[in-house]
């Protein structure tokens, strides 16, 4: 993102939801808009970034993994990523086809694994 002003339906498209939504959203509070001199409603690149979870750089360095996507595989709703971290170390995360879209996710692209657990259980 790089404006810091953003139409109703620009946000829209950003945070993946419809311009409906969006007005339901603005009507319930969930969202913050402000109004142009149209009276058309504004959403603040702040604004979408919170309601997309982005919080800049805020995740510890232990849970976020730098490595290169080596392959991606979809099928159906559904994709499997498996990124390279460093020899012979490897992050497979399962996301949603939609998600690797969005991500532009290619193998030999650059990409961070986010490990958010707080147990990993192994048995044999």
């Amino acid at each position: 993102m790089h404006k810091q002003i953003y139409s109703a339906s620009e946000a829209a498209r950003a945070l993946g939801i419809s311009l409906d939504t969006l007005r339901r959203w603005d009507r319930s509070g969930k969202i913050q808009t402000t109004r142009n001199d149209m009276n058309h409603r504004c959403v603040s690149a702040i604004e979408i970034k919170r309601l997309r979870g982005e919080r800049g750089d805020r995740l510890s360095a232990r849970n976020k993994i730098q490595g290169t996507v080596r392959t991606v595989e979809i099928d159906g709703l559904f994709a499997q990523v498996v990124i390279d971290v460093a020899d012979p170390c490897t992050v497979v995360a399962v996301v949603t086809r939609e998600a690797v879209v969005e991500l532009d996710l290619t193998p030999g692209s650059i990409a961070s694994g986010v490990v958010k657990a707080t147990s990993v259980m192994l048995e044999l």
